[in-house]
């Protein structure tokens, strides 16, 4: 038995309860959690935004020790270090063989069957194929990334989702080139991760956007050339720091019509809007047949940063080390798993970066 955030509903207060746990099977990996970031998508789930099934243990983004491996799992053994990657690719469908692992048809198979029992036999199931909210999870094989030995596990947790989707938004999807200008609307782990990744491009100007002061600060420290906060003259604004054009690149980190709208009006003619932020089904964005001829802008959808974990997790561990990236930074709150529901709403009303559950404290 495991202490495990059960969520029974959407609105419903997550419970700290005892779970079974079984022993791996076949292709599949137990971990012991050291820590997992507390994502929006999380929040969306909880929140009913995006669908989910109860009851679930939420958490996707986290790392931890192999505590033992099912038959036929090679690449890592008990005591191996490991990130969680929430959305492993099966290597053989359609978009895993024309070099799309992050479009995997198949990355998601392990979110709809259950991986756990309640105490009274209940099923439950893994929030994304994950459950880190808990003090051990069992995972796809290809779920779980050999870290390097040493890695500080509690901030290499965020390493699984928000600085792959952020970096990656900005070195795989939009392959921002050195000297551009880039604008990054919301300054949540996502954002300031984006934030990271235009610096490490060496981008010119790096517009950071967001109501909360504090977040702007971190924009800043991070990397940031200009910290801005929303209203009606911040496309004027952005326009006078980039000769009157607006950016080459802009990061959507919300998942809102009207964020989207924001990031899409900070873009020149001729640049591209990446949106990064996962928003929900009935937020409708509307844009003119005219709007759309005349600034000829590329607006693209950005999933997991567009992220190969293979080629992607060993080049952001290179960053960490040598400092490029900076994880700790992203850090504003460490809690135990008895504290989710304060996380969440500290989530909805804007306030801090990234919280990181670590279980036992």
């Amino acid at each position: 038995m495991v202490r495990a955030a059960v969520l029974h509903g959407v609105g419903e207060k997550l419970r700290t309860e005892e779970i079974h746990l079984p022993a791996p099977g076949p292709g599949r990996v137990r971990v012991r959690i050291a820590a997992s970031g507390v994502c929006h998508s999380d929040l969306s789930l909880a929140d009913g935004v995006l669908p989910q099934a109860f009851p679930v243990v939420l958490g996707h983004e986290g790392a931890g020790t192999v505590v033992a491996v099912g038959e036929g799992v090679t690449h890592v053994a008990e005591g191996d270090p490991v990130l969680l990657i929430w959305a492993p690719a099966c290597g053989t469908c359609w978009w895993c063989e024309n070099h799309e692992p992050h479009l995997c048809s198949r990355a998601m198979d392990a979110a709809s069957v259950p991986y756990a029992r309640l105490g009274d036999g209940t099923e439950v199931l893994p929030g994304l194929g994950t459950a880190t909210f808990a003090e051990e999870t069992v995972v796809p094989a290809a779920g779980a990334v050999r870290l390097p030995s040493g890695a500080d596990l509690a901030e290499a947790a965020l390493l699984g989702c928000a600085v792959t989707t952020g970096t990656g938004a900005v070195w795989n999807t939009a392959r921002v080139p050195v000297g551009a200008s880039v604008a990054v609307v919301g300054l949540g782990g996502v954002g300031l991760s984006a934030v990271q990744g235009a610096r490490v491009a060496r981008a010119a100007t790096i517009v950071a956007v967001d109501p909360d002061e504090g977040k702007r600060e971190l924009a800043l420290a991070m990397g940031a050339t200009d910290a801005f906060a929303p209203g009606p003259d911040l496309a004027k604004r952005v326009r006078a720091r980039t000769g009157g054009r607006g950016v080459d690149h802009a990061f959507e980190c919300v998942g809102r019509a009207a964020t989207i709208r924001t990031a899409w009006g900070l873009t020149r003619r001729g640049g591209m809007t990446t949106i990064v932020g996962v928003g929900a089904k009935d937020d409708t964005v509307d844009f003119s047949a005219l709007e759309l001829f005349h600034f000829a802008r590329t607006l693209t959808g950005c999933v997991y940063g567009s992220t190969d974990p293979v080629r992607d997790v060993p080049r952001l561990v290179e960053h960490v080390a040598a400092g490029r990236i900076d994880l700790g930074g992203l850090v504003t709150a460490r809690i135990g798993l008895d504290w989710l529901d304060d996380a969440f709403a500290a989530m909805r009303a804007g306030r801090g970066a990234r919280t990181l559950v670590v279980p036992g404290t």
